[in-house]
């Protein structure tokens, strides 16, 4: 039976209710947020004159947890229009209203009986047939339905959100044993599709799969600094990049979850995991114990592992907690041989493997903590997981690393580590020896482009079940698709008459190859395809140029070779826009500078919800030179082209100010808002269907009649006397102090370019016009010494100067 979830509550309006409620409202889901109802008044209620029956009494606390999402850092919301779909209540006044909605989902405080005598309540008030769900992080789902009907328990289940809820990408689902497959179904498929995660079935144990084996990971880790002699610091830069891990590492990242959750997942498995060969693991050393007493819960509080303190200088610098003493002290960077010796290499299989192939403090404390991992996760299949994916993708998505726990193990080698194992008195699991006897020797192994697990139950390799709405391009690679290739980029065929331009350059930064490329991937799909898809799989779609191939050209005084460079981008961009076949980008990530001009210069952007979309060269001294300045002017004044009013400052104002102060949409729906994108452009939640939607929607374009559009030459610009208008803004900003002397000769460029350079207002230019005058201040740019230190300084440090 399809199941259609138009409208949801959520109950409980703490960190995580108010932060799934704000990515429900992200997917235009209209959500009712609930709370408590408080038992007595605040002073300000009270200085207000409100009554325990006020309405804004009553709903204190879900309003507090609305207002916590609308104002919180990272944003909870794409858009803080999509708060206005959040409707606040309480649990007396407005349970009623629960027989409208499709999904409520509860994240009240961990307590069983709490929880039992809200689904009780729930249960009065639900329609048959809707799904309740559990945010529980760890209560047994069959515990919390006791004694509820059979409705209540053929549509309950565990949907276990990891914070922040519209950021992180795992989502465990645990059914209970009566749910009912459609409403399983259901909500895997909505919260797949339509929130963006990954789905992954978890066994009803103890903290389910990723903050079982995670949780453990991170208690292991302490204990064995204690043991070890190492500082905080030093196990966060050996437990972070170097093991492919985020760069977050082990403390940083017990500081931003909280180390009161931590504590209470670790208690969670301690208490009610009597027969776990790793329970003493789960208890607290003495130090954290003092720091949850003393109030040093990570970021909430201020302090935790890291505390910043201000300099004498006033700089904000971070300090790291010395266990032995209870103080801060000066961080450290670590100088172990192991660690740089992983420099430069980005493969993370290569980077672990070498660096516990190698042998000093450091290496040797990275084998320890990945030997216990392996033992440990290969301990708890079947216990929390059927498989070694399930427990690897939880990992994965649930703690941002790079490799699964057994992913990892496959690149040291199975055989090579166990036999280390053996040799230092570590317990090798069974079903791993067991493995290794069958003559399988590795978890993963790839058959007909077909990836296999190795599956403990049968004990053979078992195909790893595949979404055809997933597209891999190093699949297709493997299967011949690749039309043409150089250094930069990668032209392959998607099937169906579609073809796809991926960039593979550092970064993604835009260099000649790419623009070649670009040209070739037109030329090509003009003749033999329907349409052209951009993507790739990198963290960020393109952040922009080559700087060091601007930055060397500029300092050999090369203008010729600059003048090449930027002319070539601009017509490859142009190609782009008038194809005689639809071109649809999609980006993901970072889509900055030229990355952001390629979009704009796309038929259709099909972009993931997390792309973060604007011009920002005037941070390094530049104006945009591939297009953005003319691409964001014409989407100011394109519904006033034909008639276009006498005053266009208004339109133009529009454009100077996303550019000039750098803006960056931190989301795809916002870059919408901001024109970046167009209303008509599409969003996709869950990246790993991005391309497929991308595809989709090249076809639906060539498949409605697609026509080559025909390039703009009546594009009315408000002339100098707009120019001149911005200009005195400008200077207005330099004299308040809110821009350096430099700020303004790179404004008054922009100024000069978006209001069509020396000519009377409401004159028509052309396309090329507009380019012609960004490349010429680009040059210019270019040749002054200050553009050339900021460009230097981003390099060097990764922030603006602000000279």
């Amino acid at each position: 039976m399809a199941r259609d979830i138009r409208r949801a509550a959520v109950l409980g309006a703490g960190v995580m209710g108010s932060g799934i409620a704000a990515h429900l409202a992200n997917a235009q889901i209209p959500t009712y947020l609930f709370d408590i109802v408080p038992k007595e008044l605040t002073e300000e209620e009270t200085r207000k004159g409100l009554t325990l029956e006020s309405k804004e009494v009553r709903n204190r606390f879900s309003l507090k947890g609305w207002n916590n999402a609308l104002n919180s850092k990272p944003a909870a919301f794409f858009s803080k229009k999509n708060a206005e779909l959040v409707t606040v209540g309480n649990f007396d006044d407005d349970m009623e209203r629960l027989k409208e909605c499709d999904l409520i989902i509860e994240a009240v405080v961990e307590n069983l009986a709490v929880k039992q005598q809200l689904f009780k309540r729930v249960s009065q008030f639900r329609t048959p047939g809707t799904i309740v769900a559990s945010n529980t992080s760890g209560i047994s789902v069959s515990k919390m339905a006791e004694g509820l009907n059979k409705d209540f328990q053929e549509h309950f289940l565990v949907t276990h959100f990891f914070n922040p809820p519209r950021y992180m990408k795992l989502l465990e689902i645990i059914p209970h044993p009566k749910t009912k497959q459609d409403a399983l179904q259901a909500i895997e498929r909505f919260c797949s599709y339509t929130l963006g995660k990954g789905v992954i079935r978890a066994k009803d144990t103890p903290n389910f799969i990723a903050n079982r084996v995670g949780v453990e990971g991170i208690m292991y880790i302490m204990h064995l600094m204690l043991q070890e002699g190492l500082r905080i610091d030093e196990v966060d830069a050996i437990t972070g990049v170097p093991m492919g891990r985020p760069n977050s590492a082990t403390f940083r990242t017990a500081d931003l979850v909280g180390l009161d959750t931590l504590a209470h997942v670790a208690r969670t498995v301690y208490d009610n995991c009597p027969n776990d060969e790793r329970r003493e693991v789960f208890a607290l050393p003495d130090f954290i114990k003092k720091m949850i007493d003393g109030g040093m819960l990570g970021d909430k509080t201020g302090r935790g592992f890291y505390k910043k303190e201000r300099a004498q200088d006033g700089q904000s610098v971070r300090k790291v907690l010395d266990p032995a003493t209870m103080s801060y002290i000066e961080t450290i960077k670590p100088d172990y041989p192991s660690l740089k010796g992983l420099k430069g290499i980005e493969d993370p299989k290569q980077r672990i493997a070498k660096l516990v192939s190698m042998d000093d403090k450091a290496a040797n404390f990275a084998w320890k903590v990945l030997a216990d991992s392996f033992a440990y996760c290969a301990n708890r299949i079947p216990e929390i997981a059927d498989t070694i994916l399930d427990v690897d993708n939880a990992i994965k998505w649930g703690f941002n690393f790079q490799l699964g726990p057994f992913e990892a193990w496959d690149a040291i080698g199975v055989r090579q580590s166990i036999e280390r194992m053996q040799k230092e008195g570590i317990s090798v699991p069974k079903n791993v020896l067991g493995m290794l006897e069958a003559g399988k020797e590795s978890f993963y192994t790839k058959k007909n482009n077909t990836v296999y697990f190795y599956d403990f139950k049968t004990k053979d390799y078992v195909p790893a079940s595949k979404n055809p709405d997933i597209i891999l391009l190093p699949e297709l690679k493997e299967q011949g698709k690749v039309l043409e290739h150089n250094d930069g980029a990668t032209l392959y065929d998607l099937g169906d008459g579609v073809a796809c331009l991926e960039f593979h350059t550092k970064m993604n930064a835009i260099d000649p190859d790419i623009v070649g490329m670009m040209n070739k991937s037109i030329a090509i799909v003009e003749e033999r395809f329907e349409g052209l898809v951009i993507a790739n799989h990198a963290q960020n779609f393109c952040v922009g140029a080559n700087i060091f191939l601007i930055l060397a050209a500029a300092q050999n005084k090369d203008f010729e070779q600059l003048e090449t460079i930027i002319r070539e981008f601009q017509d490859a961009n142009m190609r782009l826009r008038y194809s005689k076949k639809p071109v649809v980008a999609a980006p993901a990530g970072m889509a900055l500078g030229g990355g952001c001009e390629i979009l704009m210069h796309a038929d259709r952007v099909q972009a993931h919800v997390e792309s973060y979309i604007g011009l920002v060269e005037v941070g390094v001294g530049l104006i945009p030179a591939g297009g953005g300045c003319k691409e964001l002017y014409k989407r100011c004044v394109e519904s006033v082209i034909e008639n276009p009013p006498a005053d266009l400052f208004p339109f133009v104002r529009k454009a100077f100010e996303l550019i000039a102060l750098a803006k960056v949409a931190t989301s795809a729906q916002e870059a919408i808002e901001w024109g970046f994108l167009k209303p008509t452009d599409g969003m996709t939640f869950n990246r790993d269907f991005l391309i497929q939607d991308a595809k989709k929607a090249v076809l639906a374009l060539a498949q409605t009649g697609y026509r080559q559009p025909r390039e703009l030459k009546n594009i009315p610009v408000a002339g100098e006397g707009a120019a001149a208008a911005l200009k005195v803004y400008v200077q207005g900003m330099r004299n308040a102090g809110f821009a350096t002397e430099y700020d303004v000769v790179v404004a008054f460029k922009l100024a000069d370019i978006l209001t069509g350079g020396k000519v009377r207002p409401g004159t028509k230019v052309s396309e090329q016009y507009l380019l012609d005058l960004e490349r010429e201040a680009f040059l210019s740019l270019l040749g002054e010494d200050r553009t050339l230190a900021r460009i230097q300084h981003m390099l060097m440090y990764n922030r603006p100067l602000r000279n």
